[in-house]
């Protein structure tokens, strides 16, 4: 099944990355590595994500990658809608306009 990041979701990955590499590269390195590796599998197995509690839609699932949560939707594909700390709530906008 094809994998499509929403900007959002790229820009997210980005900003945690920058936030990491302040204190180490390599650990920002490693944590990009799993994040999009936890993503790849989701391609062979799109289901395998937990349905997100403050949705509760069957579609909008999310995989946790250390602190991480990585937010998507199933259809005909699979869109990356956002990556969040597991500490904070989803908030509507990141899901809104994908038809959540």
């Amino acid at each position: 099944m094809n994998i499509v990041w929403s900007p959002l979701a790229l820009e997210r990955v980005e900003d945690i990355a920058l936030y990491i590499a302040e204190d180490n590269s390599k650990a920002a390195v490693d944590w990009a590595d799993e994040l999009f590796s936890a993503v790849e599998r989701l391609g062979e197995f799109p289901e395998s994500g937990r349905i997100v509690p403050e949705v509760g839609a069957r579609r909008i699932r999310e995989v946790i990658v250390g602190q991480y949560r990585v937010i998507y939707s199933v259809k005909e594909r699979i869109d990356v809608l956002t990556v969040r700390r597991c500490s904070q709530l989803l908030r509507p906008y990141e899901i809104h306009d994908r038809g959540a």
